[in-house]
């Protein structure tokens, strides 16, 4: 199977469980891991910009990688996989 078409997978059975489990608009709580940069970090921070997101990192152990949590209210299953979507463009990230 191509990673395409596991991540088309993925993001319908996400889209799924949250029409199922949530009433839409609601707050949403996105994690990442990246690489610790600050030029990464403002990358994911950019996809949220003028959303009144609250973001907050923390920085692994090592100082190698940052954990950056970001909760948000969103519209929609979609609008939640479309973020997801456009932070997967920041090289070296992570989705949790």
């Amino acid at each position: 199977m191509k990673s395409n078409e596991k991540s088309t997978e993925f993001y319908d059975r996400l889209r799924e469980q949250l029409q199922l489990d949530t009433e839409w608009p609601s707050p949403y709580m996105f994690k990442f891991i990246v690489p610790a940069s600050i030029e990464k970090i403002a990358e994911i921070e950019a996809v949220f910009n003028g959303t009144n997101a609250e973001i907050s990192t923390r920085d692994s152990s090592k100082g190698t990688y940052t954990s950056v949590s970001i909760k948000v209210t969103m519209e929609s299953p979609d609008a939640v996989i479309e973020k997801y979507l456009e932070v997967s463009k920041v090289e070296g990230v992570i989705s949790l």
